[in-house]
């Protein structure tokens, strides 16, 4: 039994292309409040449905599933999300892998974690995409037990899908190089949309009594792989007047988060998480430059958004971080490394930031449009549905 195959085959009416149903799984839902994956997942499924196809977005539920709803065409149905601790994303995952065993064409899941159970839906002949986000095992909030579960379950991902989705080339080809057996690989980058500085509204600053571009910024979780610790040293050994705004929630819940908050002072500003979009978007466009530290995953979200707001970036050096921001950014391996770019931003002529800022804005328009990267998975599950059908017949 296959799936891939709607009421009117693969050939719509007067020989179109027929609408695809998918399933896209392992987000919090939509509309997308915060994180990587829900605006994947949001922005993914609304035009995907602009184009004729029929997707449903799985959404958490904090108790019983309320009945499914839509936003901009897209059905969001919900599965409960029970509290288990850490076990309760894994048993939303299976809810969800389970319900969607049949009645689509595709089922794509975000992330690994639920791996094993991604059996289900290809037992009913759906075939099962598999997004495989960056190192997720190696970072350092998982425990011993958790890491060596996420490790497993990298590695069963490569069993139980039919394709493995990395959205960053450096990730494929890891994937091809440790897992030669491996279900087939392919690339499909993340997205953003551009942001120009009139379209944001610079009072949104006062809030943090800040002005245009009278700031550095850093967007990230307080984690050893983000390298937030690094990025405050290495601007502390830099004599700079700028302060360094640091957005992301710190608490005194680790060894590591009670470090950094030793650090704060008025020029180094902790505000914590800034989850409204506009607020946020008004503090990366208007920084004189954006920080970034991520290192274990794969096309990070917020360099992409930095870049897509003509931030100047200077990002952590590692193949991830290089291959999405290519030559429009300054790199750092150490905290004296990133002083001295800190100490080149400083020099840097008013035409030479101009020009920088616009080539982030260019490369975001060449490479990493949503447009672009719904074209690209629009396609590929074409060829794999069509491919299926001709298998089965």
């Amino acid at each position: 039994m296959t799936s891939c195959t709607s009421e009117t085959g693969l050939q719509g009416a007067a020989g179109r292309p027929a609408a695809l149903r998918v399933a896209i799984l392992g987000t919090k839902g939509i509309p997308a409040s915060y994180g990587g994956f829900e605006t994947f997942a949001e922005q993914l499924s609304t035009r995907l449905v602009a184009r004729g196809h029929q997707v449903t977005v799985y959404a958490e539920a904090d108790g019983p599933p309320p009945a499914d709803q839509f936003h901009e065409g897209v059905r969001v149905r919900y599965r409960r999300r029970p509290h288990w601790g850490p076990a309760s994303v894994l048993a939303y995952d299976c809810a969800s892998l389970w319900d969607a065993r049949r009645g689509y064409d595709l089922v794509y899941m975000l992330g690994y974690g639920a791996a094993w159970a991604c059996w289900w839906p290809r037992l009913f002949g759906t075939p099962v995409w598999i997004n495989v986000d960056g190192l997720e095992w190696a970072r350092s909030k998982w425990g011993r037990g958790a890491r060596a579960y996420l490790r497993c379950m990298e590695w069963l991902s490569t069993k139980t899908a039919t394709r493995l989705i990395a959205d960053a080339e450096a990730i494929a080809q890891r994937v091809r190089s440790v897992y030669p057996r491996s279900a087939p690989t392919s690339f499909i980058a993340y997205g953003a949309q551009e942001v120009r500085a009139q379209d944001v509204d610079p009072r949104a600053l006062s809030a943090w009594g800040l002005e245009p571009g009278g700031y550095l910024l850093v967007v990230a979780r307080p984690e050893p792989e983000n390298h937030v610790l690094e990025i405050i040293q290495g601007y502390l050994l830099h004599a700079g007047a700028l302060p360094l705004v640091i957005v992301g929630s710190v608490t005194d819940a680790t060894p590591y988060q009670r470090q950094l908050k030793s650090l704060a002072s008025e020029r180094v500003r902790f505000v914590g998480g800034v989850y409204d979009a506009q607020r946020l978007q008004s503090l990366r466009v208007h920084a004189a430059a954006y920080l970034h530290g991520h290192s274990v995953g794969g096309t990070n979200p917020s360099l992409l958004e930095a870049l897509a707001c003509g931030s100047l970036v200077i990002a952590h050096d590692n193949p991830f971080n290089r291959e999405v921001a290519q030559g429009v950014a300054d790199y750092f391996g150490t905290p004296a490394e990133l002083a001295v770019c800190l100490q080149r931003l400083q020099a840097r002529s008013q035409d030479d930031i101009t020009r920088l800022s616009q080539a982030a804005r260019d490369l975001i328009a060449r490479r990493y449009t949503w447009d672009g990267v719904t074209s690209a998975y629009e396609a590929l599950m074409r060829d794999e549905c069509a491919g299926r059908a001709r298998e089965a017949a």
